[in-house]
């Protein structure tokens, strides 16, 4: 990300106790676990979405409407959680998001009602939403500090812990109740938050970097830098919508229109999450040798062939190979575009690009519901093809734009 490399480059002259001879510090590694932790959380909830829904007795819609207090709860949370970084620090609010959903994962499994279902998922939200807000504030903090490109790595620590969630997931599907599944998930993740929560706070905090100040005409750099971090949220927005959306309707899809047993079901979702994180680790070295424009535009077209493949596939071969390329194509436009942000206005504009893209991801899973009962699920996932070419073809709007 030579962008970044510079935005960095132009940060205060004092010099920093992190540089790369402690890349891979116990704050990083702490924070890379929570991003991990937090991934690994989600996936073993969404393997376990057909198991939940048959147990509430949920149409697709009703569904969507459970899942629609995730974002409720998570949308709720948001502008609390910024307040509380601010106040408190990044660092303890994500130790206390991640106990809160660590402690909510366990209890969908303990639903038997939609209405009960939906009350569930609202604390859910909250902590899943509150923990992705305080861990991204403290990401930005700690690539200041570290003066390199490494936000894709932690979204990469993310993406692991999807692919660990949903193959453990996958193999517990056929001997371990889904309350038994959700319980073990949750003591994993007290235990990591223990754990890397006691390393993270102990740790020298990261001194955040100040927006750039512009040099001339200070209303109109504003106006620019705030028009190209909404174009770089909606850019988010785009990519996570469809990264939502596969979390809790691929497995569906799989089992529903594909017929594919459970345990295949959740290989699709492993399978995605693994091309995810494959794709993330590999993130640094394709943007420093295509540039940031082309890994975007080409991602989100490569993810709109994947999508349309995965959605229309008569077999599961064909279909999980669609998932690969959608995971693969996907993989860096959330990271680039909040990176950008960060750079084009610093704090704030991480904040309000991670607010869009993770409005997408949440609400992207309710209207695939509402979709799939008016017309069907596999025509409903076509709604992912056209967002992820979008949020490739946005970045051409973007590339022009100078970051102050």
């Amino acid at each position: 990300m030579p962008l970044l490399n510079k935005t960095e480059a132009r940060s205060s002259s004092v010099g920093s106790p992190s540089g790369r001879s402690s890349t891979w510090s116990a704050t990083r590694l702490a924070l890379t676990a929570f991003f991990a932790v937090d991934g690994f959380l989600f996936a073993a909830w969404v393997v376990r979405i057909p198991d939940v829904r048959a147990q509430v007795s949920a149409t697709h819609s009703a569904l969507g409407l459970a899942l629609l207090c995730i974002s409720a709860g998570a949308v709720a949370t948001m502008a609390l959680v910024g307040r509380l970084c601010l106040r408190f620090g990044s660092r303890p609010v994500t130790v206390a998001a991640l106990g809160v959903l660590s402690l909510a994962v366990a209890l969908p499994a303990h639903t038997h009602s939609v209405l009960a279902l939906g009350a569930v998922l609202l604390l859910f939200g909250a902590g899943y939403g509150a923990a992705n807000v305080a861990m991204n504030s403290a990401a930005v903090d700690l690539v200041a500090e570290l003066r390199r490109p490494v936000m894709p790595s932690f979204h990469a620590g993310y993406s692991l812990g999807g692919l660990l969630g949903a193959g453990a997931g996958g193999l517990l599907a056929g001997s371990v109740s889904t309350a038994w599944s959700l319980a073990l998930a949750g003591a994993l993740g007290l235990a990591v938050t223990a754990i890397a929560g006691t390393a993270l706070l102990r740790a020298p905090a990261a001194r955040p970097r100040p927006a750039s100040a512009p040099s001339a005409s200070p209303s109109r750099q504003l106006g620019r830098a705030r028009l190209l971090v909404l174009l770089l949220g909606l850019t988010a927005l785009c990519d996570a919508y469809g990264e939502g959306a596969l979390a809790d309707w691929a497995t569906l899809h799989l089992t529903d229109d594909v017929h594919a047993s459970a345990a295949l079901a959740a290989a699709g979702y492993a399978a995605f999450a693994f091309a995810m994180t494959a794709g993330r680790l590999s993130g640094t070295w394709l943007t420093e040798r295509l540039g940031p424009t082309r890994v975007v535009l080409f991602g989100g077209l490569a993810a709109g062939a994947g999508m349309t493949t995965a959605a229309l596939a008569p077999s599961v071969p064909a279909a999980l190979a669609g998932f690969v390329l959608v995971g693969l194509g996907l993989a860096n436009i959330f990271p680039l575009a909040i990176a950008r942000a960060g750079a084009a206005a610093g704090p704030q504009g991480v904040a309000t690009a991670s607010t869009l893209g993770y409005a997408g991801m949440l609400l992207g899973p309710p209207v695939i519901g509402f979709l799939a009962d008016a017309t069907s699920l596999p025509l409903a996932l076509l709604t992912v093809a056209t967002t992820s070419a979008v949020a490739g073809l946005l970045s051409l709007t973007t590339r022009h734009h100078r970051t102050p």
